[in-house]
């Protein structure tokens, strides 16, 4: 799969999201990386799927501002290794997205679970 239709993938995605996270997520970008870096390989292992970098919107403050935007990066490499057909890359970037935005909003995997988002 080329990096546009990974990216073209990742849009539907996003444009899928229920509107309860697509309204709240005005600054996050969401990024692709053919792979992770060696730092994050180090830090997270070599199968990261995923990375949100920020600040959860549980943890900001009333003294929250003027910080650069949360950022959601997809690893085109890692998501394309676990899948055989462009079926389960949609699906597993949809599943990875939404792993990855749950820690926006300090979520954990078993709330995406019991809200019915996995």
């Amino acid at each position: 799969m080329t990096r546009q239709e990974f990216e073209k993938l990742t849009a539907k995605a996003i444009r899928g999201l229920p509107r309860e996270f697509r309204d709240r997520l005005d600054n996050v970008i969401v990024t692709v990386r053919a792979e992770p870096e060696r730092a994050q390989v180090r830090k997270f292992g070599a199968g990261l799927l995923g990375l949100y970098e920020g600040v959860p919107l549980s943890e900001r403050g009333s003294s929250y501002s003027g910080a650069m935007p949360d950022k959601i990066t997809l690893f085109k490499n890692n998501i394309e290794a676990q899948c055989r057909d462009g079926g389960e890359v949609e699906a597993n970037i949809r599943h990875t997205l939404m792993h990855e935005i749950a820690h926006h909003f300090g979520m954990d995997d078993d709330e995406l679970i019991k809200k019915g988002l996995y």
